[in-house]
């Protein structure tokens, strides 16, 4: 990396380091552009996404991040965090600039007495979960092992425990972060609560969290599993029906799509509009298996995995150098009655991208329950989550699959305008006032004032200081 000389403009920056002068300064691994493993370490979870970034730091411990963090401020480097390296946006890379990345930083602390655990955030969600499952315990997260917990708990989480034990922020106790100025604090309800309000929703806008105190619950076997049904109108509706109707205890993920190849699938149902669905009841067996049996009723099951199973078990098994390329668009929607899964059906029959899906996520529970105004998350009474989304292969193609997705995403809107950030690409400010509206984002703008005031976190779904400075 070369040495910058400032400009007028920039004298209160210093020099740029070296890598030599950076290897030297922290204590993890410092991944220069001429090091045989910097496009792997520059991989992230999603293909199309080449950026370059002069540096890449594992970083070691809190101290290599308040090294690194006062480094960005005093040169002017943009900063990219990493923590599983699953932005949809590519926030995870910055190109040119210096990326801390999260990966080492594993170290998880379980109280099973307490059912409390503190957990870096360089730790996926898989990993977290297979090691509190030792315990019979569990935090939810989403519904992939392999994200990072450190930006899925920031922007909320959205899993397999929602309806029984809300988002993984309504799990969150306390959290370690460090600030714009390098000061590691620790935010949570009595210590810097404004900054515990913010990080609960309002994503990396504030400062790197090193670490998470979750609280964790009882969840030895959930009945679940997937369960795969033919995607008529009326199958689809009449699954929204019995996911709302479902207690608490039931939580449900709804893929209508086209049946991909796998082997347990029959070859003549190949490409063919399924309900591809997750469901996890967290509760006494018998009570699940009793849950479940209307979900089966309502058509053949073209594939029936539902059973006891260990909550790890929800997460599918990673794929190897899976980077897919895609278009997708993040809503709520306050039904879905025949008329919607109708217009689900007819836009999923029209494309012909390799991989198209329309993912419906029944809300309510445990996490309509806080109150809107409790967290950075002010959509509690958003009542079913879509997530559209479309396969694209080249330039062409992508264009196709981005009119495919908008005008699906028109015609699914209703009354609710909300988004949620950790589903959303890099969309725009109307786009993300969707996702903090009204006094969520005048409140997380005045946080950002007070925690952050120059924007150094901006390599983000960014949220910059209020203009006025007001700090309320």
């Amino acid at each position: 990396m070369a040495t910058k000389q400032p400009s007028s403009s920039e004298e209160n920056k210093l020099d740029i380091p070296s890598v030599k002068d950076l290897r030297a300064l922290f204590n993890g691994r410092v991944i220069a552009t001429d090091d045989p493993g910097y496009d792997a370490a520059r991989t992230v979870f999603y293909g199309g996404i080449d950026r370059r970034p002069a540096a890449i730091v594992r970083v070691a411990d809190a101290g290599d991040i308040s090294r690194l963090v006062r480094l960005a401020r005093d040169t002017g480097l943009e900063l990219a965090i990493r923590s599983g390296g699953h932005s949809v946006a590519g926030h995870s890379l910055s190109d040119g600039g210096i990326v801390l990345d999260l990966a080492n930083m594993r170290a998880l602390e379980i109280d099973a007495r307490r059912r409390t655990a503190w957990a870096e955030t360089g730790l996926t969600a898989g990993e977290y979960t297979k090691a509190a499952a030792a315990d019979g315990l569990a935090t939810g997260f989403g519904d992939t092992g392999s994200v990072g917990i450190g930006g899925l708990t920031l922007g909320g989480g959205v899993g397999y425990l929602v309806r029984k034990h809300g988002l993984t922020i309504d799990n969150l106790l306390a959290a370690e972060i460090v600030t714009a100025d390098g000061r590691l604090l620790q935010a949570d309800a009595e210590d810097h609560p404004d900054l515990f309000w913010a990080i609960r929703g309002g994503g990396g806008n504030f400062g790197v969290a090193t670490r998470f105190q979750f609280r964790l619950h009882e969840v030895t076997t959930v009945v679940g599993g997937l369960l795969v049904l033919p995607a008529t109108p009326e199958v689809i509706a009449s699954f929204i029906a019995e996911a709302e109707a479902a207690p608490d205890e039931l939580s449900t993920i709804a893929n209508v799509m086209p049946a991909p190849p796998l082997p347990f699938l029959p070859e003549e149902q190949h490409g063919k509009l399924v309900i591809f669905a997750m469901l996890a009841y967290a509760g006494v067996i018998e009570a699940g298996e009793r849950a479940l049996r209307p979900f089966r009723t309502l058509a053949s099951p073209i594939a029936d995995m539902l059973r006891p199973i260990s909550y790890p078990e929800m997460f599918p098994p990673d794929v190897e150098d899976y980077h897919p390329t895609a278009i997708g668009h993040n809503m709520f929607i306050d039904r879905v009655d025949h008329s919607v899964a109708q217009t689900i059906v007819d836009y999923l029959e029209a494309s012909d991208a390799s991989v198209r899906v329309a993912q419906l996520r029944v809300l309510g529970g445990a996490m309509a329950r806080i109150p809107a105004d409790a967290t950075a998350f002010a959509h509690r009474q958003s009542r079913i989550m879509v997530n559209l989304a479309a396969f694209y292969d080249g330039p062409e193609d992508q264009a196709v699959s981005q009119a495919w997705v908008a005008d699906f995403a028109t015609a699914m809107k209703q009354g609710d305008s909300g988004a949620y950030m950790n589903f959303m690409g890099d969309e725009g400010e109307v786009r993300l006032r969707q996702a903090y509206p009204g006094q969520t984002w005048d409140r997380l703008a005045a946080i950002k004032t007070r925690y952050d005031p120059t924007n150094l976190f901006r390599h983000n779904h960014n949220i910059p200081p209020a203009s006025d400075g007001s700090v309320s």
